[in-house]
């Protein structure tokens, strides 16, 4: 899975590179959820506590036996 980001004002995303290395707070970004292979948007954007929710969420079935 990859976890973009981008500022509210902003039309582009981009990667994240980590919530340490983000020049304001993350309630002054949109955060979306994406497929490794980048095709299926798996989070719409939101705000980071929603987006984290439900990778935590997908990883938790993912590994469950």
């Amino acid at each position: 899975m990859v976890l973009q980001y981008k500022e509210k004002s902003e039309s582009r995303w981009k990667k994240y590179p980590g919530k340490g290395k983000l020049k304001e707070s993350v309630s002054k970004y949109y955060f979306r959820l994406l497929s490794k292979d980048k095709k299926k948007v798996l989070v719409d954007k939101g705000s980071y506590q929603k987006v984290m929710k439900r990778f935590r969420q997908i990883e938790f079935f993912k590994h469950r036996k």
